[in-house]
């Protein structure tokens, strides 16, 4: 059992995938693209090489908890990705994640190119590191 978490963006998708214990965050990659139909394939072809079980997607709620627009764009995104996985969709509440991300690369001496290229797949590792917690904490 695996679990995904997605940091869905604009242009930048970042991926985590879990170790097969669900205790960390192990493989990270960046799908590259605009398109949601290529996002999908990726998602997919990412599900199946690594038996991905669970799928968490970022939640981008506003600082006070609202939802905009974006939240709007994930829940869409959450309902393609049931239908087209047939996975559960754990909506996941990135607020900050990608913030901590450029600081986390920042303080390793990364530097803003080098960052733009993997700050989602970070931003996906905090989310997914919050879900494992999360699932370790309510057992």
């Amino acid at each position: 059992m695996r679990i995904m978490a997605i940091d869905y963006g604009d242009a930048h998708t970042g991926i985590a995938i879990s170790d097969a214990t669900c205790t960390i965050a192990g493989y990270t990659t960046v799908i590259n693209t605009r398109r949601r139909e290529e996002v999908i394939d990726g998602v997919k072809k990412l599900i199946a090489e690594y038996s991905v079980t669970e799928l968490v997607l970022g939640y981008p709620k506003n600082m006070d908890g609202t939802l905009g627009p974006r939240a709007e764009k994930a829940q869409e995104m959450a309902e393609v990705l049931r239908a087209e996985t047939s996975l559960p969709v754990t909506l996941w509440d990135e607020r900050r994640t990608t913030v901590d991300a450029h600081n986390i690369l920042m303080n390793n001496g990364k530097n803003a190119k080098q960052r733009k290229k993997v700050v989602d797949a970070v931003a996906a590792s905090l989310m997914l590191e919050g879900y494992l917690t999360r699932i370790r904490l309510s057992r």
